[in-house]
């Protein structure tokens, strides 16, 4: 695997750094979200730290009607260290050959040392803001003005809707990782999305896939690879990955063989269940989780839910081991979207087409697909050999399966629609 080393800040005039800092200098500050704000009675766990102030901003009169892109934009970033095992055959020293700074200053080797008013800043690229978070031993879960940040100790997923500015974020993080921790280099990034339904209503940035692969490829000069799985006359998903990955593992963990990445994308859904998702419906996250059954598609989870104000919905659960699931809901009957998303291993007692059903189940969404990312050991990849055969859902036509074997990893990716004859 290609590794790459972290950025030693530059000097003022180094022109091409000058630019990318003169560019998040100028982004606008952290803004509410565009479906409307939350009030802190949304959360109802004990466990969860609300931010102070979120109830305070005005919400948007016209919400349920005007246009609000639910898709999402997603960021897996890790990082690796001067002890990092078989991390890269990119050596981790400097043109002098001795050890960069950040490797011998004592610095954790963990995002969470990253202070909380950096990860703020952060966001204020992306244009998104925090509301929650819940943590457990292994990883800091964050719930968004739009959509969620898991942070452990060497990886950071940062999911963001509607028209953030997410790939912005990728630069300061990197000026914070080298400043708060003793990593030395990324070990592995990927970028993903599906098509956007208003792709015109986008930052510039975001409004095609090649001009996010130009810009993470020549400005932040990762150089990696891009994919499009799908249709490009119709619905379709896009991938950029920097390549191999050897032991990826659960956020928080020491690699493992269980590596695997669940996400299902709904659209067209029922809008009797979307209804359950504002406030006409329900008072409190806690109301709408129960009354949508969303705690029975992975029981145990540590749960942050949030209902927004006057429709919107967003969950992070947490269990042991660093494994997470998050769901995403703007339910305007126009352009309704749902977005779940896992790193739950597989196994024979649930496996994914399990959860694709009690999914299927809770949502009724009109058509849907699905991406699978697992290690070729992982018990995900036995299913995946068999997903043209297996992967069948009543009620649904399958309309494309593709699947790719990236090196060590295999993915999938296959999309259906209502079978209404």
């Amino acid at each position: 695997m290609t590794g790459l080393s972290l950025p030693t800040p530059p000097p003022p005039t180094d022109p091409p750094m000058d630019a990318l800092l003169a560019n998040t200098a100028d982004s606008p500050p952290p803004s509410p979200s565009d479906s409307g704000p939350a009030s802190p009675a949304s959360s109802l766990h004990d466990d969860v730290e609300l931010e102070s102030g979120v109830a305070s901003e005005a919400a948007l009169s016209s919400v349920t009607d005007s246009f609000y892109e639910g898709t999402e934009k997603l960021l897996e970033i890790w990082f690796h260290d001067a002890h990092t095992p078989d991390h890269s055959k990119t050596p981790v020293v400097d043109q002098l050959g001795q050890l960069t700074p950040a490797a011998v200053s004592g610095k954790p080797a963990d995002l969470r040392a990253i202070p909380r008013p950096m990860l703020d800043e952060l966001l204020g690229h992306v244009n998104a803001t925090i509301i929650s978070r819940i943590s457990t031993p292994d990883t800091d879960a964050y719930v968004l003005s739009e959509s969620s940040m898991f942070v452990s100790a060497r990886c950071l997923i940062l999911k963001t809707c509607g028209s953030t500015t997410l790939i912005k974020a990728i630069q300061p993080l990197l000026q914070f990782v080298h400043k708060y921790t003793c990593f030395t280099g990324v070990e592995d990034l990927f970028y993903s999305r599906k098509d956007f339904l208003r792709p015109e209503l986008q930052d510039e940035l975001h409004r095609c896939f090649d001009r996010e692969v130009k810009y993470l490829d020549n400005d932040l000069g990762f150089q990696g690879s891009a994919y499009c799985l799908g249709r490009v006359n119709d619905q379709c998903w896009y991938l950029y990955c920097l390549g191999q990955r050897r032991h990826r593992g659960p956020p928080g963990n020491q690699p493992a063989e269980d590596d695997q990445s669940l996400e299902v994308m709904m659209e067209q859904l029922d809008p009797a269940v979307m209804e359950i998702f504002t406030r006409r419906c329900c008072s409190t996250a806690q109301e709408a989780t129960a009354k949508a059954a969303i705690d029975s598609i992975i029981p145990g989870l540590k749960m942050d839910d949030f209902l927004f104000d006057p429709c919107g919905y967003s969950m992070n659960g947490l269990l042991p081991s660093g494994h997470y699931v998050t769901i995403h809901v703007t339910p305007q009957s126009a352009f309704s979207y749902v977005s779940f998303e896992t790193n739950v291993p597989a196994s024979r007692h649930l496996t994914y087409l399990d959860i694709l059903q009690r999914v299927l189940h809770v949502f009724k969404p009109g058509k849907f697909l699905f991406t699978l990312y697992s290690s070729k050991k992982a018990l995900a990849s036995l299913m995946q050999l068999q997903l043209d055969e297996y992967a069948t859902f009543e009620g649904y036509k399958k309309m494309d399966v593709q699947v790719y074997s990236l090196r060590n990893y295999l993915l999938s990716y296959l999309s259906y629609v209502q079978d209404i004859t």
